[in-house]
C-alpha cells in the first residue's frame, strides 16, 4: 500500500456506551471558561424558582478539540435547519443568549 492509499484509510474507533451514558443527561444551561491550555464546559439546568443549578457533567478538552467540536456542532446544525427549518432563539439583554454564558463561574 503507498502512502497516499494508507493516508485514504480511515481507523475505526469501537465506542462504548454504557447503560447509564445512553440516558443521558438535559441540560439548558451551559458555562463555557478556557484557560490557555484547555476549555472547560460546565452543563447545568435551571428550574424555575430554584435559585441554585447543580453542575451534572464538565468536559474539559484542548483549544484544538474546542474548535472541532464547534465545527462539528455547526456541520449539525445546518443540516438540521436544512431538514426541519431556522432554530429560533431570544435575545435576552445585549448580545446574550439563554442557556449559554462565557467567562468564570462562582462554582459551588
Amino acid at each position: 500500500m503507498n502512502d497516499k492509499n494508507q493516508q485514504n484509510v480511515q481507523q475505526q474507533i469501537s465506542i462504548e456506551l454504557g447503560e447509564k451514558e445512553a440516558e443521558g443527561i438535559y441540560s439548558n444551561l451551559a458555562i463555557i471558561s478556557h484557560s490557555q491550555a484547555e476549555f472547560v464546559v460546565d452543563f447545568t439546568r435551571v428550574l424555575p424558582g430554584v435559585p441554585k443549578a447543580k453542575v451534572h457533567a464538565r468536559i474539559v478538552m484542548t483549544p484544538q478539540h474546542a474548535k472541532l467540536l464547534m465545527m462539528a456542532l455547526i456541520d449539525n446544525i445546518t443540516r438540521f435547519e436544512q431538514d426541519y427549518g431556522e432554530i429560533q432563539l431570544e435575545k435576552q439583554g445585549p448580545g446574550a443568549f439563554p442557556g449559554f454564558t462565557t467567562g468564570t463561574p462562582k462554582i459551588n
